[in-house]
């Protein structure tokens, strides 16, 4: 059940990239990639840290799909400042 709320809540926040500038590696897809995969990763490692199941969900598993989405985004948005600068 974890895994179906961290999907949800990168693909919830991956919605306000349409307020960034479009320098993602491989444009929208690629945020929205970058967004779910992070977000899952970062609370896989969380949830299994701190020694609790997948199935055992709260308001705190939803809110460690946060920064694992802004770092899956940072990551995407950084690869694609560096192609487009490579392209140049």
């Amino acid at each position: 059940m974890a895994l179906l709320v961290w999907f949800t809540m990168g693909i919830a926040l991956w919605h306000f990239t349409v307020f960034l500038p479009d320098r993602f590696w491989q444009g929208i897809v690629g945020a929205f990639v970058g967004a779910v995969i992070g977000s899952i990763l970062f609370g896989l490692i969380v949830q299994e840290a701190s020694g609790r199941s997948l199935s055992d969900t709260d308001l705190g598993t939803a809110l460690l799909a946060i920064p694992g989405t802004a770092i899956g985004l940072g990551v995407v948005y950084f690869l694609g400042l560096r192609e487009e600068r490579r392209a140049e």
